[in-house]
């Protein structure tokens, strides 16, 4: 009984070989977007925050967004309030139920 290894296939090597270099070139390359994308992202100016919005009396803005077209402001009573972009007054308001 003999224990010597069969030979390797050389061709077989070289597939390998390639396969791992394009898969590492693949992973350095997504890498770097991310990367990038991030940081594009960052340096961006945040979009502006009206200098004044008038909320009803007695509410606590929780949560803000907004479009190119309105503000909307969740308030701590349960409430979306949706503020006209142009005209900066409160065009509908939502009660949330749960």
């Amino acid at each position: 009984m003999e224990d010597t290894p069969q030979p390797v296939d050389t061709a077989l090597l070289k597939f390998l070989k390639v396969l791992v270099t394009v898969l590492t070139i693949t992973m350095i390359a997504g890498v770097v977007t991310i990367v990038a994308l991030i940081v594009i992202r960052y340096r961006q100016t945040p979009p502006d925050f009206p200098a004044v919005l008038t909320l009803p009396p007695g509410t606590t803005p929780d949560a803000y967004t907004q479009t190119k077209d309105w503000y909307a402001i969740v308030t701590d009573d349960s409430r979306v309030l949706i503020y006209s972009r142009a005209t900066q007054k409160l065009v509908r308001e939502i009660k949330l139920t749960e």
